[in-house]
């Protein structure tokens, strides 16, 4: 059968045409479009309309290519962003004037994690790896999902997950966007006292300032925390971690001189490199950022906080479970949902 699956992140707009053939999938097309969706929710409660507008843009693109390759099914999840939106009913309705016959719906945290896991450890598994006690993490812009299972070549069954409102654009959004300064932020200060000054958050280069990332530190400890209470990190084999923020640090950490997913896909990294490549993208000018052949021009102005929440999450399974291998995967929640789609 085929299928026409589209993921509505926060950031990203992403279409999967696959044929499907019970637990195996092939690829037809992969499309991803940065239209930033999740623009202004954090603080407004609302998608504005112009965000709604780039949304609705690519959508009929997509409509049209789904109808060139003959997709039998369709599906059209939509994630953290609609889910924290007041006018989600609107947007739900100009999704469906763009594509028409597609039936959106806002899945959950919860729905969403299920997704992730078994996207993300399909084509791995199909290469008859057993990952073992497998922790797949989803960091998104607006939200990340944690998972803990089993992932064997024969099954992959989640035990545990968890969604918390921590990701790239989010973070950016309220801590290390360059728009002012702490008096502004409304968060605890070095000493853990309210904010009372305008000092900038962000460099004129563009880098956040030393006080901008301890702020932001605590707040992502804090969201780990969370995620602790429900998915633990200890006596993890394997952390497999997914979605553009990830894989573009990848890039970084292989030092790629393009975007490759042959060679993103399935990659084990060496966690102190990963690390290594996190700190480095933190310290990286926006025009340095820019400059880089790997990083999608939508990405320039999140990718700092996205790098920061992958490191401090790394750093901290690693504090639980030393000898954990780490892996990027290309396949996620699209993939996922065109598997479970029937």
């Amino acid at each position: 059968m085929r299928v026409g699956v589209v993921d509505c992140g926060t950031n990203s707009l992403r279409l999967l045409v696959a044929d499907v053939e019970g637990a195996r999938l092939r690829e037809v097309t992969r499309l991803n479009e940065i239209v930033r969706l999740g623009e202004g929710v954090d603080a407004a409660g609302r998608l504005a309309p112009a965000a709604m507008d780039r949304a609705f843009a690519v959508l009929r693109r997509y409509a049209a290519i789904c109808s060139e390759a003959g997709v039998e099914r369709t599906r059209f999840a939509a994630t953290s962003a609609s889910r924290d939106a007041a006018n989600a009913d609107e947007f739900v309705a100009g999704v469906t004037a763009a594509f028409p016959g597609l039936d959106p719906e806002v899945v959950t945290g919860e729905e969403e994690a299920d997704l992730s896991f078994v996207g993300a450890t399909s084509a791995l598994r199909e290469h008859g790896e057993d990952l073992g006690r497998t922790l797949v993490v989803d960091l998104g812009g607006g939200s990340t999902e944690f998972i803990l299972g089993r992932a064997t070549a024969q099954a992959a069954e989640a035990e545990a997950s968890v969604s918390v409102k921590l990701g790239s654009v989010r973070l950016t959004e309220r801590l290390l966007h360059p728009g002012g300064g702490f008096a502004s932020l409304g968060a605890a200060d070095d000493n853990g006292a309210a904010g009372r000054d305008d000092a900038p958050r962000v460099h004129d280069d563009g880098v956040p300032t030393a006080r901008a990332v301890g702020v932001a530190t605590r707040e992502i400890t804090a969201r780990l925390q969370e995620v602790e209470a429900v998915v633990p990190f200890a006596d993890v084999d394997t952390v497999v971690g997914v979605a553009g923020t990830v894989t573009t640090l990848t890039a970084h950490a292989l030092h790629l001189e393009s975007y490759d997913r042959s060679r993103i896909h399935g990659a084990h990294v060496d966690p102190a490199s990963m690390l290594e490549a996190c700190d480095d993208m933190l310290a990286s000018s926006r025009e340095r950022r820019a400059a880089m052949p790997f990083l999608h021009p939508g990405r320039v102005d999140v990718i700092a906080a996205g790098a920061l929440i992958w490191a401090e999450i790394l750093r901290r399974v690693q504090a639980r479970s030393p000898g954990m291998s780490l892996r990027t995967s290309e396949s996620d929640i699209l993939d996922g949902m065109a598997l479970r789609l029937r």
